[in-house]
């Protein structure tokens, strides 16, 4: 818009030619926003707010008497108040570049006089006590010219060829060179000792390693000897294996046949024999209970049948004699004994005959009923005959 003006951002706005500005400053100062400006009555002027570096190379002499050339870089700026913006105005307005030319000025003048009072041990040491004494001293007059020191840096310390820093550097030198020599004397050390370390750890390898391979030959020819030997032998024992396991096999077969032969013959035969023995045992026990019914029942009839047929005995016994050739010595009573004779041995027929017959039903009854008497009462095992 025409009459309106609007600063930069690191620029001040300096309005002449109306009201007086703050403080009785011959301009008005505006930074931040824009303001109209009367066109032919006011007139607008910018200062720079920005940052501006000035560099400084200075032969300063130090309190040794020793002559320095010392190089520094100043950065500045203009302060950011009022009162710097008017005074700054005041002094740069017409030419912003002095700033650079009387700031260098100003700061030589305060290093020549602090270096005068110091030794080139502290400057060349102590850089930062330094810069740090000439921003103090500094700060006064660069306020009064409406500037502020951001920084100060001291770039380098030169004495020419004078060689004093050089000799004042040499013992700290010959001790830095002492130190490498001595380092580099222990690094050879220990490289040499690395190196006979590396040369005994490789003998020994050398060595294990000629002792491994001993030992791994030996326990190859081992090996092979071994596996030389297994052949025969892995095969007499596969050969034993299989006749213990041909033994085994046929003494199962022989097993498994006796087991047949039992479930086969065996134990039918025990069967059949047992049957037999009950049956037998069963009969005989039969036959017993009969014979000993027919003991007990046929006794008396027996024994009946036997004294009836007592005369006919004694008959038989006597037509006998007739027919014999028999003397009789005594008379009647010869013929009196001849005849008791008879009928005693008629007695002892019948005794004989009833033992036979208890005999006999004894063994019928033990064997089976063998020798058994007739319904009629004739004993067949049993016949007496007289001559």
């Amino acid at each position: 818009m025409f009459g309106y003006r609007v600063p930069a951002p690191d620029q001040a706005m300096l309005i002449s030619g109306g009201r007086r500005g703050q403080g009785g400053a011959p301009f008005r100062v505006v930074t931040g926003h824009g303001k109209f400006v009367l066109p032919v009555f006011r007139k607008v002027r910018f200062l720079t707010l920005a940052l501006c570096e000035s560099e400084v190379a200075e032969k300063c002499v130090t309190r040794q008497g020793i002559a320095l050339t010392v190089r520094a870089v100043i950065a500045f700026k203009v302060g950011n108040d009022t009162e710097s913006i008017v005074n700054a105005g005041q002094r740069f307005l017409s030419d912003q570049d002095q700033m650079s030319i009387l700031t260098g000025r100003i700061f030589a003048g305060h290093l020549r006089s602090i270096i005068g009072s110091m030794t080139v041990e502290e400057i060349v040491t102590e850089r930062q006590k330094l810069a740090t004494e000439v921003l103090e001293t500094s700060k006064t007059e660069m306020a009064k010219i409406g500037l502020i020191v951001d920084s100060l840096q001291i770039q380098s310390i030169d004495d020419g060829d004078t060689g004093y820093i050089e000799a004042m550097s040499a013992p700290h030198k010959a001790a830095i060179q002492r130190q490498a020599q001595i380092a580099q004397a222990q690094a050879t050390q220990a490289s040499v000792e690395a190196q006979q370390e590396a040369a005994r750890n490789q003998a020994e390898y050398s060595r294990q390693t000629a002792v491994v391979q001993a030992e791994y030959s030996a326990e190859v020819d081992r090996a092979q000897a071994r596996a030389a030997q297994a052949g025969p032998l892995a095969q007499a024992h596969a050969q034993q294996e299989v006749l213990a396991a041909q033994t085994e096999l046929a003494e199962r077969r022989a097993r498994l046949r006796q087991q047949e032969l039992v479930a086969e013959v065996v134990k039918p035969a025990e069967a059949e024999a047992e049957r037999i023995k009950l049956l037998a045992t069963a009969e005989a026990e039969r036959m017993k209970i009969q014979a000993e019914a027919a003991a007990s029942h046929d006794r008396v009839a027996l024994d009946r049948m036997l004294i009836d047929q007592l005369p006919q005995i004694v008959k038989e016994a006597s037509a006998g004699l007739a027919n014999a050739n028999v003397n009789v010595l005594n008379g009647t009573d010869g013929l009196g004994e001849i005849a008791a004779g008879l009928v005693g041995q008629g007695l002892t027929i019948l005794d004989s005959v009833r033992r036979n017959l208890g005999t006999a039903a004894s063994s019928d009854t033990a064997g089976g009923g063998t020798g058994s008497a007739n319904g009629n009462g004739t004993a067949h095992s049993g016949r007496v005959e007289i001559e």
